[in-house]
C-alpha cells in the first residue's frame, strides 16, 4: 500500500566531527523532502552503529556529504556503511546518494571512486542529462542542461555493474546515476543544499580543499554559488515518485 508523504520514515547517514554542519545538513534533508523531523532519523558514522536493523524501521534511505571524509579510505566504519547500502539495495529500498553518498554507494556496489585534484569542482555548475537521464523516471521533467551546486575533489571513476549514467559535467562522466530497475540514485551535486548552505559547507571545510589555493580564488567560487530552481525539487519528487507512489523503472 502506498503512503502519504506525512507518514514517511527518512534514514539519513552522516558523516560529520562538526556539530553545526551535522544539523545543517539535517535541516536540510528535511527542508528538501519537505518532512517534519519526527519523521527523521539520522545517524552519524563517526559515533553511531550501523546495522541493516536501521532499515526496518524507514521507508527510505538517504546518504549526505562528507566534508572530512573520502569515499575511498577504509575508515572502521566503512564496511558497515557499504554492507547497509547493499542490504538497501537488495531489500529494493528507495535509497539516494547526495555527493559523497553518490560516491559511497557506487563503491558499495563495485565502482570505483578516485581522488582527482585536476577535475575538482566547486561552485555553481552546469550539469547535462544524456540521453538515459532526458528520459528517466526521476529527471526526465528536467531541462536538458541545468545547473546545480558542488563542492568536491573525489568523483566516481567507473560505474558499478547494472548502473545507468544519467548526467555529466565538463570535467566528469558520472554526474549522476541510477540502479537499473531499482529505485537507487546518485548524484555528484548537492540537491540537499541551497546557496547559503552550500556557502555555509564551503567554509566550514575551507582547509580540505587545498586544490583551491588562492583566498581570491576561494571567494569567487564563493561568490558565484547560485539557487537551483530545478534541483530545489528532487529529494522531494523521490519520495514522491518511489516512496508515495510507485514508478516501474526500466
Amino acid at each position: 500500500m502506498a503512503k502519504s508523504h506525512a507518514d514517511i520514515r527518512l534514514l539519513l547517514v552522516q558523516a560529520r566531527k562538526t556539530e553545526d554542519i551535522e544539523h545543517q545538513e539535517q535541516a536540510c534533508f528535511l527542508e528538501r523532502c519537505q518532512l517534519d523531523p519526527s519523521q527523521l532519523k539520522a545517524v552519524n558514522v563517526v559515533r553511531d552503529t550501523l546495522s541493516p536493523a536501521l532499515l526496518e524501521e524507514a521507508d527510505a534511505f538517504m546518504i549526505g556529504g562528507a566534508g572530512e571524509f573520502s569515499a575511498q579510505n577504509d575508515y572502521p566504519w566503512m564496511p558497515s556503511l557499504l554492507d547497509l547500502v547493499r542490504a538497501a539495495v537488495a531489500s529494493n529500498m528507495p535509497t539516494f546518494g547526495s555527493c559523497w553518498g553518490h560516491q559511497v554507494i557506487a563503491r558499495a556496489l563495485g565502482g570505483t571512486v578516485i581522488y582527482d585534484a585536476e577535475k575538482t569542482e566547486m561552485g555553481c555548475l552546469p550539469v547535462y542529462l544524456n540521453e538515459a537521464g532526458q528520459t528517466d523516471p526521476l529527471f526526465s521533467s528536467f531541462p536538458a542542461s541545468f545547473m546545480a551546486n558542488m563542492g568536491h575533489h573525489d568523483r566516481v571513476e567507473t560505474l558499478p555493474d547494472g548502473a545507468i549514467s544519467l548526467a555529466y559535467t565538463e570535467s566528469q562522466d558520472h554526474q549522476a546515476f541510477r540502479i537499473e530497475g531499482r529505485p537507487i540514485y546518485g548524484t555528484q551535486f548537492h540537491s540537499e543544499l541551497d546557496a547559503a548552505a552550500e556557502k555555509a559547507r564551503l567554509y566550514a571545510y575551507r582547509d580540505h580543499y587545498t586544490e583551491v589555493e588562492t583566498e581570491a580564488e576561494f571567494l569567487a567560487i564563493v561568490d558565484g554559488l547560485a539557487e537551483t530552481t530545478e534541483v530545489d525539487g528532487l529529494l522531494y519528487a523521490f519520495l514522491q515518485r518511489f516512496v508515495v507512489g510507485t514508478s516501474n523503472l526500466h
